[in-house]
């Protein structure tokens, strides 16, 4: 065996050829789990001195279990599924790969926005029924003069903007951590996030999921949309309420919505299935065969770096790698 072990908890990939490679340039060998379950995991991972992970969750117990653990790269943008603070605790780095799939995902937003307001995925289920029926798709209407919301400001929705702008669309964006100085760069409006509800006719979301973003979008928040809005969510799928979207949109409080992230995935018995208004595509925002290999290459290249004596460049925890410097 390998001096250096490299555990992997899940993989959405055809194979992991690219970070077996890239691991393999220090010594390391790489160990996939047999299931994405904690016992499994921990059945490659507590003697690791790396660990990727995907959706799998890594919990608080199984990260006091690795022992010999540095880092856990996460293969994918956001870090929810692993607990940061016990690896804070642990001296073990947390790293992301922030900037994989920024095309593929503003091109799934505006490809959403646009096939909901153009009822696009309607119109063509009563074609392929037998039903060549304008009057069955009215209302529709125009993009150009609309307002696109944005919550959340960071690389995503900075691509979203200009691919907005295209069609015509005044952007808004609200997120209280990116400098003035970004959203006047991009020639966005930097609004507050109360105002954005209230102005927009479509609104995108691009919010990391929090405590305190979870179920941002529940009974308050549609009460106070414009009647008649869109909402498009290629973020995180708890950041809806969908049982009370589902009743704004029965209440016809807003026009439609379109999700690539659900609460439940799969959505089995959600209450937004199977209506004309909702489309929902299957957690695919971030895909691409390009987007996938860069993924896995740069999360690699992360392990690398620090069973290598390196910093990451993408660090969630920062404050371990200071620790570290002064221990």
């Amino acid at each position: 065996m390998s001096a250096l072990v490299v555990a992997v908890t899940d993989s959405v990939f055809p194979n992991l050829d690219a970070a077996r490679e890239i691991v393999s340039t220090v010594g390391a060998e790489l160990l996939l789990a047999k299931a994405a379950t904690p016992e499994a995991i921990l059945e490659v991972a507590t003697t690791a001195d790396a660990v990727l992970t995907t959706y799998a969750k890594v919990t608080a117990e199984m990260i006091q279990k690795m022992t010999r653990c540095r880092i856990i790269s996460r293969f994918g943008i956001g870090v929810d599924n692993v607990d940061i603070a016990t690896a804070t605790s642990q001296g073990i780095v947390v790293t992301k790969v922030p900037d994989y799939c920024i095309d593929e995902v503003s091109d799934h937003a505006m490809a959403l926005l646009l096939a909901i307001v153009r009822k696009i995925p309607f119109s063509n289920s009563l074609v392929h029924a037998g039903r060549w029926e304008m009057p069955a798709v009215v209302p529709i209407h125009r993009l150009r003069g609309g307002v696109l919301g944005l919550v959340g400001f960071g690389r995503i929705p900075q691509l979203v903007a200009p691919k907005a702008k295209a069609f015509g669309l005044r952007v808004v964006a609200s997120d209280p951590y990116i400098p003035r100085s970004v959203f006047a760069s991009a020639g966005v409006e930097q609004v507050t996030f109360e105002e954005l509800v209230r102005i927009s006719d479509y609104i995108s979301l691009h919010c990391p999921l929090t405590p305190e973003t979870h179920h941002l979008f529940g009974a308050d928040v549609f009460s106070r949309m414009k009647p008649g809005s869109y909402l498009v969510n290629t973020g995180r799928g708890p950041l809806v309420d969908e049982a009370v979207l589902a009743r704004a949109l029965d209440q016809r409080q807003l026009a439609g919505a379109a999700l690539d992230v659900v609460e439940k995935e799969p959505p089995a018995g959600s209450p937004l299935l199977g209506r004309n208004n909702v489309i929902l595509t299957p957690h695919t925002a971030f895909y691409s065969e390009e987007s996938l290999l860069e993924l896995q290459t740069k999360a690699a290249e992360e392990v690398v770096r620090v069973l290598s004596g390196q910093e990451p460049k993408n660090p969630v925890n920062p404050e371990v790698l200071k620790s570290a410097a002064t221990s």
